[in-house]
């Protein structure tokens, strides 16, 4: 067993003193006291916090973040990005994917993320070919996670079409194509191969309604529901109003409108984005106990548009946050941004609160931590017995953070500065990031600087 010992931790019903936290050799939390002394424990020093919850990654655009920043000539929107991404991807193998992720994965602890949920839709080989491993692509990804020390759910994803309706793929789609059985076969692959690793767990990505049919979501859910009750179900939706309109054009219904009707959504599952929602189904998707999954920079990168999120709280709606395409790489860009967003949109300040809370800071952080857990599908999320150890230290010496305290510390920490406080990050009990390095930082690095000079020649095309 491991002590750990904070002078002030926040645990589920808030800020404690003195608190010791204790750990078994596999990384479970077995005890937390509070009034407690630091005698044979390690000192923390510095606030604890557990960590946060990544809950929507593609690891590979990483490596592309900046080259989608030239006007085309066009209105550029998601579509014009989303050209730039398919001729990135196109040239990316198993090392290189490996490589990438790696580095986000260290950067991502390095902010306090503690768990990545990967969105994963590259299954085959640049020309569109299976690998001799259906599933080689996705443990790779994952061998990046285990390297780093991040937790994960990985969850590959089901991508058949180009369009609603049952649309062909384009050429550029030709790597995520699989059928039902072909995409399940991977699931299958990937639980047997983890299945006993606390730090991996496997989910069921439906990539979007425009990939796949309404037959394809009904079999796939059915299908791995009967394998695993509680496995997370994650699709993107509603994210650009021409989807909305391609969806209404298919169905005569909005995407939320028409998945919540045609699909039975519960709190396994996470809907990514859902940014363009009427009231009627905000109030809908709170009511199911979903998570909303917001990945506020990658949304504001992309001119997606604003989440709906008072109205969505004011119906008891769940959320977590996502940092998506990588254009940034941090919790506390993610949340502010958040707020921000709403602040803008409505001409007021302090949108995120509840009565009980009025810390915008303490109330988007806990939030995050509870639908970020929930979407993972893991025991994440807080400092209590059963829980995985997935806690960072807070650097008090941070200016910013000088003589602030609890709820104030965590108002100041995402609003009020830009340098980043993580200074320690322990996940499952391993210590990876120690005084802002993390233990395999330079070998990481290393191993991604020749993949990005490998890529140098796609590079420079943009």
């Amino acid at each position: 067993m491991t002590g750990y010992f904070s002078k002030t931790a926040l645990l589920p019903d808030g800020w404690a003193d003195d608190v010791l936290i204790t750990t078994d050799g596999e990384g479970w939390i077995i005890d937390v006291k509070t009034g407690q002394s630091a005698d044979g424990a390690i000192a923390l020093n510095g606030p604890v916090l557990p960590g946060m919850p990544n809950l929507h990654s593609h690891a590979f655009q990483r490596a592309m973040a900046g080259l989608a920043e030239r006007a085309t000539g066009d209105k550029d929107s998601f579509w014009t990005w989303r050209d730039v991404m398919y001729g990135f991807m196109a040239q990316i193998g198993p090392e290189e994917m490996e490589a990438i992720a790696a580095q986000l994965y260290v950067e991502m602890l390095k902010a306090g993320f503690t768990a990545v949920g990967e969105f994963h839709y590259v299954h085959h080989k640049p020309d569109g070919t299976a690998y001799d491993d259906p599933a080689l692509l996705s443990h790779h990804i994952i061998g990046a996670a285990k390297k780093t020390g991040i937790g994960m759910t990985h969850m590959p994803a089901l991508y058949a079409h180009g369009g609603f309706g049952g649309a062909a793929p384009h050429e550029e789609q030709k790597r995520f194509v699989n059928s039902t059985e072909g995409l399940l076969d991977i699931i299958r692959a990937i639980n047997a191969a983890y299945k006993d690793d606390p730090q991996i767990r496997v989910g069921l990505v439906l990539h979007s309604l425009r990939a796949v049919t309404p037959e394809m979501i009904k079999s796939a859910v059915q299908s791995v529901h009967r394998d695993d009750p509680d496995m997370p179900v994650h699709i993107h939706i509603a994210e650009q109003t021409k989807e909305v309109d391609d969806c209404m054009t298919w169905s005569g219904k909005r995407p939320v409108e028409w998945l919540l009707e045609n699909a039975a959504v519960d709190e396994r599952w996470c809907l990514i984005h859902a940014t363009h929602m009427t009231d009627q189904e905000t109030e809908n998707l709170a009511k199911t106990g979903a998570v909303a999954g917001l990945c506020p920079t990658t949304e504001a990168n992309l001119g997606d548009g604003l989440f709906n999120l008072s109205h969505y709280l004011k119906h008891g709606g769940r959320l977590g946050v996502g940092s998506d395409s990588h254009i940034s790489v941090s919790v506390i860009e993610e949340l502010r941004t958040l707020e921000y967003g709403q602040r803008l949109l409505r001409q007021e300040r302090a949108l995120v609160k509840t009565k009980d809370t009025p810390s915008v800071g303490a109330t988007l952080y806990n939030l995050a931590l509870q639908g970020g857990a929930q979407a993972m599908g893991r025991p994440i999320g807080s400092l209590a017995p059963g829980q995985r150890a997935d806690l960072i230290v807070l650097d008090s010496e941070t200016p910013a953070l000088i003589s602030k305290e609890k709820d104030i510390l965590l108002d100041t920490m995402i609003f009020a500065g830009n340098v980043n406080p993580v200074k320690d990050v322990i996940v499952g009990g391993r210590h990876v990031v120690k005084n802002f390095k993390h233990e395999k930082e330079a070998e990481i690095y290393d191993a991604y600087k020749k993949t990005i000079r490998k890529l140098s020649s796609i590079i420079k095309m943009h």
